[in-house]
């Protein structure tokens, strides 16, 4: 990843220095959905290289489908590529897997589950290993699955794992699947990029809650956030299990979950998720090729001129972001088409050499 960092900043960098005058800034829509939006313009912020930025995009075949700037509580920078717009949801991947991070706290505040360190067969009811049993498989914990720990020979970076993401889609059963698989280390041990952990969480947090992911989010998460224009569901064919459903949701509305996490799991005046389990959940707890990884949520470094400094961030295939940036009060978001790609590090360049040059001193 870092090579290709590397090629993209040098590719902007050469954009920076050139003169545009075609693109026009407009200052992010003033909408009833909790946003306040102002003017890049009224806050003295050197926009030389915006411009250049978005005259490259608005003008170049690319896979970025929209790229929003919050500072300071505020929507600054909200621009849409190709028939990408303000109010279409859109596939978010795997940001899904740190929303569900999010549910999992407040299903621990509000006690519906008792803690991380319980192991998962106290939730699963009859949901049980029929293969490949070992005593192990009744260690693992829920932290054990959103620290992508568990054991399990299940990795999503290996074609060859027997528990990797697009081999357990084309089974009939996902969960009994991924339960089913080969227990190769010790829980707690090791970290593997593993998708299918997260849908067992999911069926937890539904069976401890006694609804659908879909409604303990609306009522816990997505009512208190004011977020309404949401989908659920998936790029398999097949019919889904409401625990495997994934969000499609709008990029204002992927600003307000990293709005929750600057101001310490609060919007609005209300405490929608603990300020302790946020802290939990971002503290880093392991490493998955190398980068530093909490609950389902990733610390990434981004070295700039000034210095190093550190975005709490939620991937997704394809190009989906939410960068948080605590010591700046900065969020940036992005949304993609570039799957499978190396392309969907775009992001990455984009915000190293323009975002936080430009925002991160105002």
């Amino acid at each position: 990843m870092k090579n290709q960092l590397t090629k993209v900043s040098l590719f902007l960098l050469l954009f920076s220095n050139t003169c545009f005058s075609q693109y026009q800034y407009t200052q992010p829509k003033k909408l009833d959905d909790g946003w306040q939006t102002s003017d890049l313009k009224s806050k003295n912020i050197d926009s030389t290289r915006i411009y250049a930025l978005f005259n490259q995009l608005h003008g170049e075949k690319h896979q970025v489908h929209s790229m929003l700037v919050f500072k300071n509580n505020e929507l600054l920078v909200e621009e849409y590529f190709g028939d990408n717009a303000i109010d279409k949801p859109h596939d978010i991947r795997s940001v899904n897997k740190s929303i569900r991070a999010i549910l999992l706290g407040i299903a621990i505040d509000k006690e519906i589950i008792k803690s991380v360190d319980d192991p998962i067969s106290n939730y699963l009811k009859d949901l049980k290993p029929k293969k490949n049993l070992d005593p192990r498989k009744e260690q693992i914990t829920i932290k054990d699955l959103i620290t992508m720990s568990t054991g399990l020979e299940c990795n999503d970076w290996d074609k060859n794992s027997k528990g990797q993401e697009d081999r357990v889609y084309k089974k009939s059963n996902w969960l009994q699947y991924t339960l089913d698989l080969p227990q190769v280390n010790d829980p707690g041990t090791v970290s593997n990029y593993c998708s299918m952990g997260t849908l067992i969480l999911a069926k937890i947090i539904e069976n401890a809650s006694g609804m659908t992911l879909a409604e303990f989010a609306e009522k816990q998460l997505f009512k208190p956030l004011e977020i309404t224009n949401i989908q659920w569901g998936h790029t398999s064919e097949k019919k889904i299990i409401s625990a495997g459903k994934r969000l499609y949701m709008t990029s204002r509305d992927l600003g307000k979950i990293g709005q929750l996490i600057l101001n310490n799991g609060i919007w609005d005046g209300r405490q929608v998720v603990s300020e302790t389990w946020l802290n939990e959940m971002l503290s880093v707890k392991t490493t998955i090729t190398g980068i530093p990884y909490g609950y389902l949520w990733w610390e990434i470094p981004i070295q700039t001129k000034e210095g190093s400094t550190i975005s709490k961030t939620a991937t997704g295939n394809g190009g989906q972001y939410i960068m948080v940036f605590p010591d700046s009060n900065i969020i940036a978001i992005f949304t993609g088409g570039a799957y499978n790609s190396p392309n969907d590090k775009l992001p990455f360049a984009i915000v190293k050499d323009i975002v936080l040059p430009a925002f991160d001193k105002k």
